[in-house]
């Protein structure tokens, strides 16, 4: 039998969630993680994806990412630097490349601050809701 990276056995179930987080082209909700996942397996519960989400942060192989306004979403930990866009209309989260922020960790800011990480949520409509 498969054991994953914390001894826990691995299950069709826990390979079709983890499939589906890391084929998102953004973080995904429990409730977006299992609507996905149920077309995979059939048989899928929602206390079964809340519990392999749960052992999967553990595992440190998915993250939380936090987007203003809305639920807890989780991704890929192994995902480079990245930032989010948040669509008004369909509520979807999408995956930005790369960072529209060059700043550096380290750097220090006016005042006093000193940057050691930055995250980056724009918000407004993603080319499907916008027609094209």
């Amino acid at each position: 039998m498969k054991q994953s990276k914390i001894g826990q056995r691995k299950t069709t179930q826990r390979e079709a969630i983890s499939a589906v987080i890391r084929q998102a082209e953004g973080p995904l909700t429990v409730e977006e993680i299992s609507e996905r996942a149920s077309k995979l397996v059939a048989s899928l519960g929602l206390a079964t994806v809340y519990r392999t989400v749960k052992l999967l942060l553990e595992s440190n192989e998915i993250s939380i990412v936090s987007i203003p306004h809305s639920h807890d979403r989780y991704e890929a930990s192994d995902l480079a630097h990245h930032h989010h866009f948040r669509c008004r209309n369909c509520r979807l989260v999408f995956d930005l490349p790369g960072c529209i922020l060059p700043i550096p960790d380290g750097t220090s800011l006016p005042g006093g601050y000193k940057v050691e990480a930055h995250e980056v949520t724009l918000i407004g409509t993603c080319p499907e809701c916008n027609g094209g």
